[in-house]
């Protein structure tokens, strides 16, 4: 595992485990970050759509693995009296009446990025890659994922179904069966919180029979039949995408969310922009704290 050092000159990293001697200025930092959620895009009837993808999950907490089947992002340091930009992304917005969906954007916690989640396709647009890639549908395979961060979204054989949305820790999958959609990639769990939480599932797709279910972490189903007119927004702060509405309305990607730990004898302060919390009870000695909204710099002082 390597030591990295966050830097606004960018990300530096060196082969080794032995924080003592280490050239790195400061303190160590864990990280979660997750990338907004994918919109899921609209159908038409007889004609559908795709699942969103979820946003890109990196995780550098414990020996727990980031997205994409990749294992435990490097540590950080931080430097006192230095500003790193932090910056939570919205889930996209569902598409309506025949479009696709929005991409999610990205989080930030400067200069690691979690990608933005694909969006959901429409009859009409293909879906886009992302932190993990949106469903397609109409014969296209699925929009791909973001390596290290996220899996691929799935295709689909006909037009009557549409593939569900990558998930941060398996793709989502192709619909084969004529009128069913695909499900959700699911998503992965981390408890650096202090309890175990799972974030970043992928929207499911829709059919004319039956529609996909959502990955685990938040992605919600996609609607059943021909003339589904809406479907639910994943929920804020999992990074999950959004189901398809087959003939309407689809739901929003939820946002994404940042949580930090750092040795509590240093003080966090945090811009105005920055919507926070700070938990110094759950574990003696850690700040852990949480990001759900907004950007702005933040930096450490003793």
């Amino acid at each position: 595992m390597s030591i990295t050092s966050l830097s606004n000159q960018g990300l530096q990293s060196v082969k080794s485990t032995n924080i003592e001697g280490s050239k790195f200025k400061g303190f160590p930092i864990e990280y979660l970050l997750i990338g907004g959620g994918g919109g899921g895009g609209s159908g038409e009837i007889n004609a559908r759509a795709g699942g969103g993808g979820a946003g890109g999950f990196v995780n550098s907490f414990g020996s727990e693995n980031s997205g994409g089947g990749d294992d435990t992002a490097p540590k950080a340091f931080a430097e006192l009296n230095v500003d790193y930009l932090v910056s939570v992304g919205a889930g996209g917005g569902g598409g309506n009446l025949g479009r696709g969906g929005g991409k999610g954007a990205d989080s930030t916690l400067q200069p690691i990025v979690a990608i933005g989640g694909g969006l959901g396709s429409s009859r009409h647009q293909g879906g886009s890659g992302g932190g993990s890639g949106g469903g397609t549908s109409n014969d296209i395979n699925g929009s791909s994922g973001t390596q290290n961060q996220g899996f691929d979204g799935g295709g689909s054989a006909h037009q009557s179904q549409g593939g569900g949305g990558g998930g941060a820790s398996a793709a989502a999958s192709y619909a084969s069966s004529s009128g069913y959609g695909g499900a959700g990639g699911d998503g992965l769990a981390s408890a650096i919180r202090g309890t175990s939480v799972t974030y970043a599932g992928g929207g499911g797709g829709p059919g004319s029979t039956a529609g996909g279910a959502g990955g685990a972490g938040g992605g919600t189903a996609s609607g059943n039949g021909t003339n589904v007119v809406s479907t639910s927004s994943a929920p804020d702060n999992t990074g999950s995408s959004a189901g398809c509405a087959t003939n309407g309305q689809s739901g929003n990607g939820g946002s994404g969310i940042i949580v930090i730990r750092f040795p509590s004898k240093y003080t966090i302060n945090v811009g105005v922009g920055l919507i926070h919390t700070e938990d110094t009870s759950t574990e003696p000695g850690v700040n852990i704290t949480t990001f759900t909204s907004g950007s702005d710099n933040v930096s450490w002082s003793l």
